[in-house]
Order: C-alpha cells, then sequence, then structure tokens
C-alpha cells in the first residue's frame, strides 16, 4: 500500500523541522561562491554563516539568478567591500529566524529582497516611494546592526545590497524578505527577486504606460525584455526594441515588441529615425543599459512635449551626465526607478501570485540553468552574450 503525502503536509513536516533548527540554530557551514578582491574569479569556499540575531531571518538559498550588477561588482563598476558574496536574486526557505521576527516562519518558501521595506521610513510611507531607507546602495557590506552573519578562513566576508545569495546559506533582515506562494516553482520566481520586477515595474509603475500608446525600449537583455512585457500588459499598441545585437530581436518580438530596430542602420540620429517612424508619436522611452549616450538618446526620442523617458540601467558609478536643458523646458518628463518603483515586500507575493495564474512568461527570460558549482560558467555566458538569465541551483 502506498503513502501519499500531499503538498499541504510535506510543507507541514519541513516546517516541523526548520522550527526545532530554529530554536537549535547555530553556525552553520557550508559552499559560497566568494570573490577576495575586484576582478578576480570566484573562489568556491566552505564558508560559516552565523545564527539570525534579532529581527533576523536565515535562508537556505534554492536558485539564484546571475545579474549583471553581480558583475558590476567583479569589474569594479559597483562599490563593495571585500571579500564579499554577491548574488541578490534569489528563491529559498526560511531555515531558522531571530528573536522579534514576524512576518515568516521556518519552512515558509520566500524572496530575499535587496530593496528592503521597512514600512517606517518617509520613502516605504509614501506611496509613490519605495527606495527604503535601509537600502545597502553605498556598498556597506553589513546587516542592520552593522556586523556581517558570514566568516570564511577566520576573516569577516561581506554582505552584498542586503542579500548575498551565492551561497547555500545567507542571513537577512526581516524587512528584506517577502514570503511567496508555496506552489511558486524557485528556479523561475527568482527572477521576480530583481530582473523581472526591475523591467515590469518601470512600465506598469514608474512609467505609467497608458492603453494605445508608442513605447520604446532601449536595450533588450533580461530586464529590457521585462519592460517590453510590461508594457504590452499595460496595452501599449506599438513597443518598438532597439539593440545594436540584431540577435536579440527574434526573443523581443516573442515577448510583445511590435518591431525592432538598430541604430547601426540609419545615419540619423535614433531619435530622427523614431520621430519618422511614429509620427512623432513616442509616448514612453526606457533606457535598460545604463550608458550616459543612450540615457540622452532615450530622453531625445519621447515626444518632446508629453513624452516620458524611465531610465532604468544603473548608471556607471562617478560619472556626470551633460544635456541641453530644452528637452526638458518643452515638457517632457524624465524619470529613474530603483526596482521598477515597486514596494518590495507587498509587490513581489503579488507577482509571484500573478506568475502562477499565468499572466506573464518567466520561461522566455530563462536561458540557462546550471548547477551552483558552475558559476563561473554562469559569468561567461553573461559576458558573452550568449544568455539572458542564467539561474543556478542548489
Amino acid at each position: 500500500m502506498k503513502c501519499l503525502m500531499s503538498r499541504h503536509t510535506v510543507r507541514e513536516t519541513l516546517g516541523t523541522v526548520f522550527q526545532r533548527m530554529s530554536v537549535e540554530a547555530g553556525v552553520i557551514k557550508c559552499k559560497a561562491a566568494v570573490l577576495w578582491e575586484q576582478k578576480q574569479p570566484f573562489s568556491i569556499e566552505e564558508i560559516e554563516v552565523a545564527p539570525p540575531k534579532t529581527k533576523e531571518v536565515r535562508i537556505k538559498i534554492l536558485a539564484t539568478g546571475i545579474c549583471r550588477s553581480d558583475d558590476h561588482v567583479i569589474k569594479g563598476t559597483m562599490v563593495s567591500k571585500f571579500p564579499v558574496i554577491v548574488g541578490h536574486e534569489a528563491t529559498g526557505i526560511v531555515e531558522s529566524i531571530g528573536e522579534g521576527v514576524t512576518t515568516v516562519q521556518p519552512g515558509d518558501k520566500v524572496i530575499p529582497l535587496f530593496l528592503p521595506q521597512c514600512r517606517e521610513c518617509n520613502a516605504c510611507r509614501n506611496p509613490d516611494g519605495n527606495l527604503c531607507i535601509r537600502s545597502d546602495i553605498t556598498g556597506r557590506g553589513v546587516l542592520a546592526d552593522g556586523t556581517t552573519r558570514f566568516t570564511c578562513k577566520g576573516k569577516p566576508v561581506y554582505h552584498f545590497m542586503n542579500t548575498s545569495t551565492f551561497t547555500e546559506y545567507t542571513v537577512v533582515d526581516e524587512s528584506s524578505v517577502a514570503k511567496i506562494d508555496d506552489a511558486a516553482p524557485p528556479e523561475k520566481v527568482c527572477l521576480i527577486g530583481c530582473g523581472f520586477s526591475t523591467g515590469y515595474g518601470a512600465a506598469v509603475k514608474t512609467g505609467k504606460v497608458k492603453p494605445g500608446s508608442t513605447c520604446v525600449v532601449f536595450g533588450l537583455g533580461g530586464v529590457g525584455l521585462s519592460v517590453i512585457m510590461g508594457c504590452k500588459s499595460a496595452g501599449a499598441s506599438r513597443i518598438i526594441g532597439i539593440d545594436l545585437n540584431k540577435d536579440k530581436f527574434e526573443k523581443a518580438m516573442a515577448v510583445g515588441a511590435t518591431e525592432c530596430i538598430s541604430p547601426k542602420d540609419s545615419t540619423k540620429p535614433i531619435s530622427e529615425v523614431l520621430s519618422e517612424m511614429t509620427g512623432n508619436n513616442v509616448g514612453y522611452t526606457f533606457e535598460v543599459i545604463g550608458h550616459l549616450e543612450t540615457m540622452i538618446d532615450a530622453l531625445a526620442s519621447c515626444h518632446m512635449n508629453y513624452g516620458t523617458s524611465v531610465v532604468v540601467g544603473a548608471p556607471p558609478s562617478a560619472k556626470m551626465l551633460t544635456y541641453d536643458p530644452m528637452l526638458l523646458f518643452t515638457g517632457r518628463t524624465w524619470k529613474g526607478c530603483v526596482f521598477g518603483g515597486l514596494k518590495s515586500r507587498d509587490d513581489v507575493p503579488k507577482l509571484v501570485t500573478e506568475f502562477l495564474a499565468k499572466k506573464f512568461d518567466l520561461d522566455q527570460l530563462i536561458t540557462h540553468v546550471l548547477p551552483f558549482k558552475k558559476i563561473s560558467e554562469g559569468f561567461e555566458l553573461l559576458n558573452s552574450g550568449q544568455s539572458i538569465r542564467t539561474v543556478l541551483t542548489f
């Protein structure tokens, strides 16, 4: 006679195990990809992960995506302390919780959040704000109490953007974790932790794309494709994708672009090309590359009076932008956004629910799934342009 256990029963069993572990929580030894210094390869090391302190959560990582921001740390274009464990786009299971944690419990499936939501600061309390005061955008590399939970070979190892997911276990502040539906496939919904939400939210939340409008997306990587998906969801009637690499056009069309062009195909400025193509009716442009020149191009390409241009790609640090103020004087709106303007703890669970209801397809964005030990291969795929999103599984 076969013994069948429902998903609910299995979850209860896991929860009981993790609750017992929470009470007995001690140091965990596990594997992690450590960056010892800038412009050096990852080193798979055994690290020690300390138990969670008050208002902290320790998470067993199930799957994590490779994002361009992680590569920025390696190349030195994003500020970080070293040694560090990067990675910030993941799904996991709560292993143990510190004193005072009320929003998650051991056994819960969760997404760590690089953009916290404390629900107390001005940005969190404002309906249009999301850049929580607890965000680590300056590379502090520590949790709220000013210390790290990672050690390796007797040395402290720093956190990255409140998350650090290139490790079998991590510790985050309670404000940096969202409980999600237990049915969500970890190797897919991890993208909601960064790339997908950043692009999708830029269109529906920050840009507030209106039905019937014309949108232009500069940069057709994973986040750019997510912007296209957001524009389509918002009801845009025309979505033009722009990239130097024409190999990306087929995928862009598959997720909702109505046409794609390369700036290399014309000697005219791209803003002129787009004006001629659309009858001077581009309502929204999105820069999803992070280059100063294309930020200006995107601004110039939306309608001079009622157009909105959104900066989505992370700009290079320590660089200044010069532009003609007449571009704004005529009426254009120029906006930026972090995490698509979404409130992380509120909106991430909703997006997971929408994914399970088949409102959007994350499979289109995932080109490679590799075991965690092949992390270096994943970054080679990123840097060679062969991947949109590579997901590492544990």
